[in-house]
């Protein structure tokens, strides 16, 4: 076994006992709101009912990829190479030695956004995982950690820090700044990239990605996404780039390493 595969499995067994261990406390925290919990469950799932029949602020909760308009690469003419992938961070995937495109002073801090509430645990009904990356005038940018987990606690790994606890998990978060959306739901629902960037207190839209204006051009899948790209769905093993400015990058190649 190579060096960096090592490293890998460490992180990977590193990170398995900080959820463990993080899993414990909130069981313990349940454990000592007693009876004031059921209250506070059912009250929860009667808005988490709400919320699945409301759906996002975005309008698109039934969106899928069958619905996109998508056009082939060919329309967008020449594009350059992406740049060769970092280290492999602490989730197996690949953190960009860039700056971030914004921090996350503005993400919100447990109040509900677009129907998505912030709650003590990590739900599972529904849990995939999606892929982020962007680039400002062909330079990339990166998407920080702990999107979507306020207070956050990070665990230092042998591939880097994660984020293993905070004082809530909303729906959609960011462990590490590897671009690895988790959407992590009490419900069966398709949430869309503008659900993630109003998460994090970012504009997202035809002309803007966070702090920056321009021209925004955006991937899916490695095909050419036609429409507002707020409205791009968060399905399982998605490959989202946004690109603002020019010149323009060919999809960078991501694998979802077992456990993604």
């Amino acid at each position: 076994m190579s060096k960096a595969s090592r490293n890998r499995q460490v992180a990977q067994e590193k990170i398995a006992q900080l959820r463990a261990e993080a899993a414990r406390r909130r069981r313990r925290r349940n454990w000592l709101a007693g009876g004031a919990a059921a209250v506070i469950v059912a009250g929860a799932a009667t808005g988490i009912a709400i919320a699945a029949t409301s759906g996002s602020s975005t309008g698109a909760q039934n969106l899928g990829p069958a619905h996109l308009q998508l056009a082939p690469l060919s329309t967008l003419g020449s594009l350059m190479a992406p740049p060769a992938a970092g280290p492999a961070g602490p989730e197996g995937v690949p953190v960009p030695a860039a700056p971030p495109l914004a921090g996350i002073s503005t993400a919100a801090t447990g109040s509900s956004v677009d129907g998505i509430s912030c709650q003590t645990s990590e739900q599972t009904l529904f849990h995939i995982h999606a892929h982020l990356a962007i680039f400002a005038n062909g330079v990339q940018r990166q998407i920080p950690a702990a999107i979507g987990i306020p207070d956050p606690q990070p665990q230092n790994t042998a591939s880097g820090p994660f984020i293993a606890g905070g004082s809530c998990f909303y729906w959609l978060h960011t462990h590490a700044a590897d671009g690895i959306i988790h959407i992590e739901s009490p419900v069966h629902r398709t949430y869309t990239l503008g659900d993630f960037f109003d998460e994090w207190g970012q504009a997202l839209g035809p002309a803007k990605i966070g702090p920056l204006s321009g021209q925004v051009t955006a991937l899916y899948n490695g095909q050419v996404f036609k429409g507002n790209p707020r409205n791009i769905p968060l399905t399982a093993h998605a490959r989202i780039q946004l690109e603002i400015g020019k010149p323009l990058i060919a999809p960078q190649s991501i694998s979802f390493p077992n456990g993604l």
